[in-house]
């Protein structure tokens, strides 16, 4: 088999290819500046030539806060060059797989949103990525939607990452309480999406390490795991400036995974250590 994954130098990217590598695949990665995926005949020539079974879409404009401002850009990214790949997709009678978040929905409540709850963005990456998924499913029949939230892993820049390296500096960090969801570790979700791609369980999916926490207890056990004498202070949303909203419950149900046959990430404290142990 035959997969090119978008994004491929990036923080998930780089793990699939990796995982691609490990089972005896094929990787074609496809970053910047080799492809632009905003330009529809660069992706058309780029998929074409591939000969290609299917295509992992990692490739996102990811940074919340700038997207607020640099609004023309995020769309052009992770709309319009969504589209460009699901219609070459459609056109080579090829799969996609495209990575959605948990920005596409509300943050109310505190139930796990399910995949077939109607989505609400708060924020406009959010909007984008929504928007994004209902492209590729609409352009290429053959799609998977695979929703993710609080990723971390060796390669780029994660929340993981940064309490550690704070941890170094600081005797105390504070850190938001009152925001909800669940660490995923790329390593574990290269090896799902890698399982999906090669059947036909085409639809939308939700994949995270299981289990919830804050951000603030994410930190605490950060901390614990590292064996750092940092104290972790939790404080309210309100406290924490951003320019864009940030949902205040990013829970997600994985009852579609279950459906389908799929196994569930482990647990995400289960997922840390194994990082902490491949970073240390």
């Amino acid at each position: 088999m035959k997969i090119i994954v978008t994004g491929s130098k990036g923080q998930l990217g780089s793990d699939v290819v990796a995982r691609l590598d490990k089972i005896g695949a094929e990787a074609v990665e496809a970053d910047l500046p080799e492809l632009d995926i905003t330009n529809p005949e660069a992706v058309e020539s780029f998929i074409a030539q591939s000969n290609a079974d299917g295509v992992i879409h990692c490739a996102a404009f990811t940074n919340v806060d700038v997207a607020e401002t640099e609004r023309e850009l995020c769309r052009k990214i992770n709309v319009d060059g969504t589209a460009n790949i699901a219609k070459s997709c459609r056109k080579h009678g090829i799969k996609l797989l495209y990575i959605s978040t948990d920005y596409v929905f509300s943050g109310e409540g505190t139930e796990p949103f399910e995949v077939d709850t109607p989505p609400s963005p708060c924020n406009y990456y959010g909007v984008t990525k929504h928007q994004g998924e209902i492209a590729a499913m609409s352009e290429c029949p053959q799609c998977f939607v695979v929703r993710i939230s609080w990723v971390f892993g060796e390669n780029g820049k994660n929340f993981v990452k940064t309490m550690l390296r704070l941890a170094k500096e600081r005797d105390e960090i504070s850190v938001v309480c009152d925001q909800t969801g669940s660490p995923t570790y790329t390593k574990d979700l290269a090896k799902l999406l890698c399982e999906m791609i090669q059947g036909e369980k085409y639809g939308v999916y939700h994949a995270t390490n299981e289990g919830f926490c804050s951000w603030a207890e994410f930190a605490k056990t950060i901390m614990e795991y590292s064996h750092a004498d940092t104290k972790i202070i939790p404080i309210g949303s309100a406290e924490y400036k951003s320019v864009a909203v940030r949902p205040a419950n990013s829970r997600l149900s994985k009852k579609s995974l279950d459906e389908n046959g799929f196994e569930r990430l482990p647990e995400w404290q289960d997922a840390l250590k194994r990082f902490l142990d491949n970073v240390n």
